[in-house]
């Protein structure tokens, strides 16, 4: 199942963008372009206090120079672990463009008013669903996910749904970001931007 890439593309220093931010913003445009299924999706990976990993698939839901932001129940396996152990990873896995973008950084909850403005944006049976669902808790069955969706909108009837008080976003503040570009002969190109003691960025190149 090993293959190569073809049509080898370089990635280098010189064309690099100043700060990590603008080189995702780049290449996230590329993969919106591309039309790749859901380019947002990224592997989230926490660990527990005793640094038993663990990883799944989410959706990138904002970013800038703070971070990146995603949505999830605070008492989620995922919501646990990244509060309890504040340190996690991201991966972007851009497979058909021969890329993929690699961070590794702190977590911490956003700010309530920003999880609110978000909550309030959703679809609302996306709001009733995270109501209905004590996110990764064990259920009897579907059909008692289904009922706890039903009284939920029976809950809230025409009115507004407020956003549950367990529920918000997580922000992973990079320490490293890896651009990370496949080339042919597994000799792929790396380019990482690292914060340094002190808070400046640098940018090194790691070996395949």
């Amino acid at each position: 199942m090993r293959r190569d890439y073809p049509g080898d593309r370089p990635f280098s220093e010189t064309e690099l963008a100043p700060d990590w931010v603008s080189q995702f913003r780049l290449w996230f445009a590329d993969a919106v372009a591309y039309g790749l299924p859901e380019p947002n999706a990224m592997v989230f990976s926490t660990a527990d206090p005793a640094g038993r990993p663990s990883s799944r698939t989410v959706l990138l839901k904002g970013y800038d120079a703070r971070g990146f932001v995603c949505y999830t129940n605070y008492h989620s396996r995922k919501g646990a672990e990244a509060l309890s152990n504040p340190y996690a990873a991201l991966v972007f896995p851009w497979f058909a463009m021969h890329r993929q973008v690699v961070v590794t950084g702190n977590v911490a909850p956003v700010d309530r008013a920003e999880t609110e403005a978000y909550f309030a944006a959703r679809p609302r049976d996306s709001q009733l669903g995270a109501w209905a669902s004590a996110q990764s808790q064990v259920v009897p069955d579907r059909a008692a996910l289904d009922e706890s969706f039903v009284a939920a909108g029976e809950r809230f009837g025409a009115g507004e749904v407020p956003a549950p008080p367990h529920w918000g976003g997580l922000r992973i503040a990079p320490q490293t970001v890896e651009f990370w570009q496949g080339r042919s002969s597994r000799l792929h190109d790396r380019l990482r931007f690292r914060r340094a003691d002190g808070g400046a960025w640098v940018v090194e190149r790691l070996a395949p």
